[in-house]
């Protein structure tokens, strides 16, 4: 067997049959992190984005790679997409909007971009014949659970953002295709992801306004806020280890759920202070108020990752060291301030 980038990775001979992999989002953070990944292990990628979020950057050196095949579409194009998907035995299903703050601004973005494009992702697999996908959902379909850590079957209380609403529809839908037409899925739901190529989150923004004003920084709320944190590269040997398993194929209904996360977490306070010492900085905090910076902002995330951890995966960096390398990375990489206004 090949050497993994990771150990947690490492692949069994039934995952290394799968050979030819369509990745939605593939110029994203985490779709292109995935895509270097994948192409690491040999296996031929073939990249979807629409760069309403993705960065061109961020493929430039896979695009150098002779297994690896870019092509531009949006997946609101049912045609385009089935026709892009050809070929490809597994999907993984990372593009959407993930705009949380701004949803109610734009409702109908939540609708178009998540629930349906995941409608015609299925579709689109069921027209060429594919089976496997992974899907990247959200720690957000719990609401403000009342159980924490919270379980994979906890119990959904009212949904407090339009995007968690969609993830949520989405998940349904992948739940009766597999169901409907025999598919396998893998659902992941992440707690917010840091690291390399991250261009969105508080991480980001409190960078931004420390590099324009050092000496103050503005806080969404009371900075009570608990929140979790997963290094990317942490999630994603998490999902390929998983898929490596198998594990839907032995579930009742074909799908498996699973909680991404570290087994700790954090105030919003806590993570001021890793980036203020990080920069050597001591700002004068302005607050908000209130336990939520906006609508639909949990207070309180924290999601039970037993279930993936029984299966050998384990995170390899704290939130900290997650926060530090992301923080490094916006050092290196401030043209992404630039493409972001």
């Amino acid at each position: 067997m090949r050497t993994c980038l990771k150990s947690s990775a490492c692949l069994s001979a039934d995952y290394h049959s799968v050979q030819n992999i369509f990745i939605t989002g593939a110029a994203g953070f985490i779709g292109s992190s995935l895509v270097d990944r994948l192409l690491a292990e040999g296996k031929s990628v073939v990249g979807w984005d629409n760069f309403s979020t993705g960065q061109e950057r961020f493929i430039a050196e896979a695009r150098q790679h002779a297994n690896f095949k870019f092509i531009l579409g949006d997946n609101l194009d049912l045609d385009a997409l089935t026709a892009a998907m050809k070929g490809c035995d597994t999907v993984f299903h990372l593009a959407a909007n993930a705009d949380v703050r701004f949803g109610l601004n734009h409702p109908k973005k939540d609708l178009e971009q998540n629930t349906i494009a995941t409608f015609n992702v299925l579709e689109a697999m069921r027209a060429n014949g594919i089976k496997r996908i992974a899907f990247s959902s959200t720690g957000s379909v719990y609401g403000e659970a009342t159980v924490i850590p919270t379980p994979e079957d906890a119990p959904f209380p009212i949904q407090t953002s339009l995007y968690a609403t969609s993830k949520l529809a989405g998940e349904g839908l992948i739940h009766s295709y597999c169901e409907g037409y025999g598919f396998e899925a893998y659902v992941f739901r992440f707690v917010s992801i840091l690291g390399e190529r991250y261009t969105h989150g508080h991480v980001f923004d409190f960078y931004q306004q420390l590099t324009e004003h050092p000496d103050f920084l503005r806080v969404l709320g009371d900075g009570t806020q608990r929140k979790s944190y997963l290094y990317v590269q942490d999630c994603l040997s998490a999902m390929l280890h998983v898929i490596n398993a198998g594990l839907a194929l032995k579930a009742k209904h074909r799908v498996e759920v699973f909680n991404l996360g570290t087994d700790h977490y954090v105030q919003v306070n806590d993570s001021i202070g890793y980036i203020c010492k990080a920069l050597g900085l001591k700002p004068r905090l302005e607050y908000t108020g209130g336990e939520r910076g906006w609508v639909g902002d949990n207070p309180f995330i924290f999601l039970e990752t037993k279930k993936v951890r029984a299966t050998g995966w384990k995170p390899e960096l704290t939130i900290e060291q997650g926060i530090g390398r992301t923080l490094r990375w916006l050092q290196a990489n401030q043209w992404v301030y630039e493409k972001r206004k």
